[in-house]
This record gives structure tokens, sequence and C-alpha cells, in this order.
């Protein structure tokens, strides 16, 4: 049965990847709610079919446009959200509007019209585990985020869990390890640090980078969603991984490999503050219980395949570059 999807932040990084997914791989429609922001891209939307795509400008916690918008979908994937850990340490603001404000707004509508609601998180939420931990998040973990950006996270699917116990909102809720991909804006660490050397100019990396982070691609978190949009059990938590622990120096060295570069070419700077050690996510549930895998079979096919897409759009990422790189000179990183 083909269904009418609500995508908020549908023209940012993770939610546009979906909305070009769930196009290409259904015969659903779909209307992005997004505030275009400096995340959120126009472009990132170019090219999909225009019977099947609205494209909305607006706010999430306009209580009048989310109600009519929420009033005509079958069902809302919510992704928008204030999502830079560097901004909400410069200004937590406007985390708490959009992120807890934006999440309380959609639900109420999803409740109001009994609209089938699904919530995309971080694995942030549950904080870092130690370098030298065998141990994994699962669903079971207790939260213990540790920003202004995590934290509201956290508050929002705390929101969601609420929701469906007090009002019987038809939700359920995914916690996904650091996404990459296309379409990923310039400041976020893959990207970066694969402009910078199409630009000629040497990586940076926080610290000693031996921060250890958990990558899935983009298009394979789209196909988790979309099965537990399906499938999942209304109340239920996901944690959705693709078991790609890397540290920060281990990509960057492959970045520099597999762009021709000598793997050590690149400078330390200092550490961001409060910088989270390590995530690694246990996504045996979603696998076993919705039979969900991964499309990308390594980390190193989906690093190839996302350099092989700045390389080739440098016409969507050239605007922010400029911009980005001077904000970080500021802070000397």
């Amino acid at each position: 049965m083909t269904r009418h999807l609500l995508v908020t932040g549908g023209a940012g990084f993770i939610g546009s990847n979906f909305v070009h997914h769930v196009l290409g791989t259904t015969d659903d429609t779909v209307t992005v709610l997004d505030k275009f922001t400096y995340a959120g891209h126009r472009a990132s939307l170019a090219g999909l079919p225009e019977d099947r795509l609205t494209v909305v400008e607006g706010d999430i916690t306009d209580a009048a446009v989310v109600d009519r918008l929420v009033g005509e979908a079958d069902a809302v994937v919510h992704y928008a959200a204030e999502s830079h850990n560097d901004n909400s340490l410069a200004d937590p603001s406007p985390f708490l509007d959009t992120n807890l404000i934006g999440t309380y707004t959609l639900l109420e509508a999803a409740r109001r019209h009994d609209t089938r609601f699904h919530h995309i998180s971080t694995d942030e939420v549950y904080g870092d585990l130690a370098l030298d931990d065998p141990a994994r998040f699962t669903e079971h973990t207790p939260y213990n985020p540790s920003s202004p950006y995590s934290s509201t996270k956290a508050g929002s699917d705390l929101l969601v869990r609420a929701w469906v116990r007090s009002f019987g909102v038809r939700a359920t809720i995914s916690n996904c390890s650091n996404n990459y991909g296309p379409r990923q804006h310039v400041e976020k660490f893959i990207p970066r640090q694969i402009t910078n050397l199409i630009d000629g100019i040497r990586p940076r990396l926080y610290g000693a980078g031996l921060n250890v982070r958990d990558w899935i691609h983009a298009d394979d978190h789209s196909s988790a969603v979309l099965t537990i949009l399906a499938d999942g059990t209304i109340g239920e938590t996901y944690l959705i991984g693709a078991d790609g622990e890397k540290s920060n120096k281990d990509v960057v060295e492959q970045i520099l490999t597999l762009m021709g570069h000598d793997a050590g070419d690149y400078d330390h700077v200092t550490d961001r503050a409060g910088h989270d050690l390590r995530y690694a996510i246990d996504s045996t549930k979603l696998r076993t219980e919705l039979g969900w895998t991964p499309s990308y079979g390594s980390f190193d096919t989906g690093l190839a395949a996302t350099i092989d897409w700045y390389r080739e759009n440098e016409d969507w990422w050239r605007p922010q570059k400029a911009a980005t790189e001077a904000k970080y000179a500021a802070t000397g990183q």
C-alpha cells in the first residue's frame, strides 16, 4: 500500500538521503518539512520526482504548520534536529528549541491525528565507552549524555516514550551510530577531510585521534528506518549500526590513502571539550527481530563511494566550504 510520509529535516544530510531512498525503492510519496538552516539544502533534493515530493519550508516548533502536515500524512519520520556538538557548546539555545520543543510539537500533532511516528535519535545519548571496554551500547544502556546536543536528543527520546505510554501515540525510536555518505555538510568530520584534500589542505585531527566512532553509511541507515517503520513494534527502541568501529586517526589515514596521499600527511589540533571517547552499537535486536542487514559490507567500500561523490559533486559542497573553514580557523581548528 502506498503511504504518504512526512519527513522532518528532509533537506538535511541524513533526512535527504532517506528521502532519496524512499522515492527510489518504494511507491510512497513524501512531504519534506525543513527550516532550511545552514544544514538544509534544496540542492540535496534535486532530481527527485516532483509528482511524489512536496517541500515545505517551515519550523517544527510552528504548531499550525505541523498540525496541518501531520494530519495529511500516514506516518511521520522525524529527522529534524540541531546536531553539531561544537555548535551546541557555543550556543545551546537552538538545540533546546528544535530538539525538545520541536519534538513535543510533532508528538502533540501525532497524538491528535493518531499518526504513526518514528523518531530518529543518536547513540550519543548513551555517553561514551572506555577505549578498552569490549561492551557496546544496547537498547538497555542507561542514558548518560555529555553535551547540550546529546542531552537534548536524550530529552526528545524520553518525550517520545512518555507520549507512547501516557497518550498511546504509535511511535518507535531508533538510535543510530555515526552516519557518513553523500550530501553531508562539510563541517562534519569525514566530508571536511575529503574536501580539504580536494583543496590541497592537510586534514586536521582532534587530539591524538584515538576517539572511536561506529560508522554506518546513510543508505544503510535509511533502509533500517524503513524496516522499523514497516515492522517495528510500537513503543520499542531499535539501535542501528553496521559494525563500523574506527578511530578518528584510522579514518583520516584511510581517507588519505584512498585519495592517493601518504597516510601520515595530517596535523593534530587541540582536542574538543568533552570529546566522547568511544561509541559502539549492538544492533542485534534490529537484525534478529526485524531481519535487517546493512548493504555496505565494509567501511572501506562505503568510504570510497563517499569520496567519489564529493569529487563528482563540488557544486553541491563548494558554497559551504569557505565559511566553514573560516569558522574553524577562528577557533584554531
